[in-house]
């Protein structure tokens, strides 16, 4: 029961610091922030960076000290080679190598971030997702703190343009720059295969939820070849997903994260081609949830499982050290979903989901007393 608990704490806080929809891009006000405001392309210093929150950022020289505000941007970090830079991550960043010696800058209740433990690490630069209230942002910056403060991540195109910023923020911009092309280079794999092909009904569940329109998932399916039944069924952000939508629905291709991989074992799932043929797909929750470079590896994945012949004719190979992705038996491996939930509404914000999350950790919370 404490295992379930602490994975519905995970869900909740990647909901609010790591998945957030695509929507949030729509009608806000942050400024956006794109490769061409680097100041200078060969990534030289002093820097200058106009942020989410307007604000020009100045990095002077090299930053030696960094703290990254969340896993997206610890990853990035790791990505183009510039982890030995990094002393501070939150605690949902410890599955990158070497990051748990790190300093856990995690917050306790309602905070997500220890201000206090960010300020005395001294700095040279904070890297904080869009997620971090301006608030917060501000508070860091009135220590004397250089922040960034990412914009939402609502496309691959902007986890790219992100990367090569934060390569010039810290110095390694040809690191960013062959993350970048060796991400291209396997989309470019992905849309050759897909071109052309039969889209699969597919979609995501977890701990009850789904993704549905404007959110990061969405976006993982379309360009994996897939479509996104969720979203066709009007869900809108990450919603708790009712079993009259899934046999409505059936979808071919059930998509679940390694931290809840198994399928429910109810009449509703049963009933899906998904479950009968067994196409449910397990991907790593971390590089699923996260904007960040290693998005294209459960992006890969999906494609090559739901279009294996013009995956295979498209030469493509799978370059990661992580393991791959898992198709099994949903029969065979699935538990009753105690989760799962039937008659809500058909789709709510980021906002009502984190509700929705809270409410399920206070459930499993009065289940441990």
């Amino acid at each position: 029961m404490r295992h379930r608990l602490s994975a519905i704490l995970a869900v909740f806080l990647l909901l609010s610091a790591g998945a957030a929809p695509a929507a949030a891009a729509t009608g806000s006000t942050h400024a956006q922030s794109s490769a061409s405001q680097i100041d200078s392309p060969t990534c030289s210093f002093p820097v200058t960076v106009t942020d989410a929150t307007g604000e020009n950022v100045t990095v002077t020289e090299t930053p030696e000290r960094v703290v990254t505000l969340s896993p997206s941007a610890a990853q990035t970090m790791w990505e183009i080679g510039a982890r030995d830079q990094v002393v501070g991550v939150t605690q949902y960043a410890h599955y990158l190598d070497g990051a748990s010696s790190r300093a856990n800058v995690s917050g306790t209740g309602d905070a997500y971030i220890d201000r206090e433990k960010v300020v005395s690490l001294e700095p040279d630069l904070v890297l904080a997702p869009d997620t971090i209230s301006s608030e917060t942002v501000a508070k860091l910056r009135a220590a004397n703190l250089t922040v960034y403060h990412y914009p939402p991540a609502d496309s691959i195109a902007t986890i790219e343009e992100q990367t090569h910023v934060t390569g010039a923020l810290v110095g390694a911009c040809d690191g960013a720059n062959e993350t970048v092309t060796e991400m291209e280079s396997k989309l470019d794999t992905v849309r050759t295969a897909v071109e052309g092909e039969e889209r699969p009904r597919a979609i995501y569940t977890f701990f009850g939820y789904t993704a549905g329109n404007n959110t990061f998932i969405d976006t993982i399916i379309e360009t994996a070849g897939g479509t996104n039944v969720a979203a066709e069924a009007g869900i809108d952000g990450y919603a708790q997903i009712n079993e009259e939508t899934i046999v409505e629905r059936n979808p071919e291709w059930i998509i679940r994260n390694s931290q809840d991989p198994t399928v429910p074992e109810t009449a509703a799932y049963n009933s899906t081609d998904a479950v009968k043929n067994g196409n449910v797909i397990v991907l790593n929750y971390n590089y699923l949830n996260q904007p960040a470079p290693r998005v294209v590896q459960p992006i890969t994945q999906l494609a090559q499982a739901m279009h294996p012949e013009a995956f295979a004719a498209a030469n493509a190979t799978t370059t990661t050290a992580e393991p791959s992705a898992t198709t099994t038996q949903a029969n065979a491996t699935t538990t009753t979903a105690t989760e799962t939930t039937s008659g809500g509404s058909p789709g709510f914000g980021v906002i009502a989901a984190l509700v929705g999350a809270l409410a399920a950790l206070a459930t499993a919370t009065r289940r441990l007393d």
